[in-house]
């Protein structure tokens, strides 16, 4: 299978001179781009067209990957294009990537910029790299691209810092996978594999369900497992979580009425419900100005037709 170069367009209403600056001047560049931890451009001898920078990205572990490349620009002002070009490659045997090159195309159109970028790349390790590479790294790298792309739109567009939307989605994020996991748990864990432990004789005493408690009990928890999936497919709508939060409410409310004395365990119906509505309303807080990867174009299909005007 031959793998594709990595394209990603999106559409901003922005001036051109902020989108190049924030594109062009490294300080700003590293801000905003989850592909470089650090951009640093060396010195030129001359005017040189041809600018080198050193680059550096943060993997985890306190591991990171270093390289080196250059870039420079061309501008078409008679359609309201201009180009910036790079080539880079990595000496450092941890990069699964060697060496590549791309653009970056500024086109100026009707009030708007469409901003795209074009790359592709060598990589390192035979085909274990290859493999790596087309089925989880260039994934990942194309993900990373169109959802560093949204956050420079929210920058420039709504004037959110990258800090405080990359503050926001941390938070958000890890709203969701609390909730899916405690959703999850609550399903599996005290109705399908032991109901019997509090949560049958709990409803046994409420006396509304006689001799259907424990098929009750087992629905209940299928329809846990169910929203903690839809939790994470589905965390973008807020309607989810406010329907969630209804949920809890109609579990936690009747219990508590009708058997006050299980307030008094160390975990009861409040101390669980109560810090699930906090992430619910945290995760609905949250989802403004979060960068959405789907907004931008990431079809090579695409890029070849756009290409082709």
């Amino acid at each position: 299978m031959r793998r594709k170069p990595i394209f990603v367009e999106l559409v901003m209403q922005t001036s051109f001179a902020e989108l190049w600056k924030h594109t062009q001047i490294p300080e700003l560049h590293e801000q905003w781009d989850l592909r470089f931890s650090a951009i640093d451009y060396l010195p030129r001898t001359g005017e040189a067209q041809i600018q080198t920078f050193r680059y550096t990205t943060r993997i985890g572990f306190g591991l990171q990957i270093t390289g080196t490349g250059e870039t420079s620009h061309t501008s078409h002002g008679q359609n309201g294009e201009h180009r910036s070009t790079l080539s880079f490659s990595s000496a450092q045997p941890l990069s699964l990537i060697s060496s590549g090159g791309g653009y970056w195309k500024y086109e100026e159109k009707e009030g708007k910029l469409r901003f795209s970028t074009l790359f592709d790349y060598k990589t390192r390790f035979g085909v274990v790299g290859w493999l790596v590479d087309l089925y989880l790294f260039r994934p990942l790298f194309s993900y990373a691209t169109a959802w560093s792309f949204d956050r420079l739109r929210i920058w420039l567009e709504e004037k959110v810092p990258p800090s405080v939307i990359a503050e926001r989605a941390m938070v958000h994020y890890l709203c969701v996978i609390a909730l899916m996991l405690l959703w999850i748990f609550e399903g599996i864990v005290p109705k399908l594999l032991f109901p019997e432990t509090g949560e049958l004789p709990m409803l046994q005493q409420l006396g509304w369900f006689t001799g259907f408690e424990l098929q009750l009990i087992k629905g209940i928890g299928i329809l846990e497992i169910i929203i903690g999936i839809l939790t994470v497919c589905l965390h973008r709508q807020k309607r989810l979580f406010y329907g969630q939060i209804a949920l809890l409410l109609l579990l936690s409310i009747p219990m508590i009425a009708a058997t006050p004395y299980s307030l008094t365990a160390p975990f009861n119906p409040l101390t669980l419900s109560v810090p699930m509505i906090v992430l619910c309303f945290v995760s609905i807080w949250s989802i403004k100005h979060l960068p959405l990867a789907s907004r931008c174009i990431r079809r090579f299909k695409s890029m070849k037709r756009k290409e082709g005007e």
